[in-house]
């Protein structure tokens, strides 16, 4: 048996996999964030608690792990700078296996989502920002998502250059998620309005709010298809908030497929399609990869 986790900075989730239809109904559990004795005693209850003992534990985590395993999980400040998967196999003492919820939200496409049947699935979040992950002959491509971060948009001069989390200036993190619709709409009209109210009024005609759309459709799209030329998917799968507006992800499937080499009859930026525990279900299929 898989025990899966999938750990935010409110809640962890928790499944087991005894068989091929995935994870079982999750249940939840407080995450402690500053103490982490409390952390590895949350997690040694959910193994305690478990219907048969676990082979290996299975984690999708809200945060970055560096080549070298160390986490940066600024919403659960306990486990930064922990080498995460040893700190809790010598705690635990059973195997680990885990990757941050990008990535695991990419392998969930790839084994049972949108990309089933493609050997390169590129899975993008189009959340409060954006991030992704890359899986490839069934395999996740480790740290190789992050198409959000580097300065892209340093050098133009119709939107907002704002500083990102990660340190640079001008990445698509800061302009290409929910937060980021919000800054363009406020820098275009000078007023706020809300990313959900902002689609939806482009959705009934709303002129101020088509006019944020379409800008921010033109900023995520030449970065995608600049990646989408890199690694040739076969289909990008898009989650998140605003990948949960259908024609939204289709105009933005409309604007990339404009700028990449290839010329394709069908859609490539598609919605997700996993299901609603994309973490659960990518970090038990990274589990049977390992």
């Amino acid at each position: 048996m898989i025990l899966c986790f999938d750990i935010g900075g409110t809640a962890i989730k928790v499944a087991e996999v005894t068989g091929p239809q995935g994870p079982g109904m999750p249940y939840r559990l407080p995450t402690p964030t500053h103490d982490f004795a409390a952390f590895v005693a949350a997690m040694r209850k959910a193994v305690a608690a478990a219907s048969q003992p676990p082979r290996i534990l299975a984690i999708s985590i809200a945060g970055a792990v560096d080549k070298a395993g160390l986490a940066t999980v600024a919403n659960i400040p306990c486990l930064t700078g922990r080498p995460l998967a040893q700190d809790l196999q010598a705690a635990l003492g059973l195997p680990v296996v885990l990757a941050n919820d990008a990535d695991c939200f990419a392998m969930a496409e790839a084994v049972q989502g949108a990309g089933r049947g493609h050997d390169v699935v590129l899975g993008i979040i189009l959340g409060t920002g954006v991030g992704g992950g890359v899986v490839a002959g069934g395999r996740l491509i480790a740290a190789a998502g992050e198409w959000g971060h580097g300065p892209v948009l340093a050098h133009r001069a119709d939107v907002p250059v704002l500083r990102c989390g990660c340190g640079q200036t001008g990445c698509l993190d800061t302009l290409g998620g929910a937060r980021g619709m919000e800054h363009l709409h406020r820098h275009l009209h000078g007023a706020g309005a809300d990313s959900r109210a902002i689609v939806s009024g482009w959705q009934a005609g709303d002129p101020a709010s088509a006019a944020t759309v379409r800008l921010w459709c033109d900023v995520l799209a030449g970065p995608l298809a600049m990646v989408a030329n890199l690694l040739t998917p076969g289909v990008i799968a898009a989650g998140g908030g605003l990948a949960s507006s259908a024609p939204l992800v289709a105009m933005l499937d409309g604007a990339v497929r404009q700028r990449i080499l290839r010329r394709m009859d069908g859609p490539l930026v598609v919605p997700a399609t996993a299901g609603e525990e994309p973490g659960l279900i990518g970090a038990a299929a990274l589990a049977c990869a390992a």
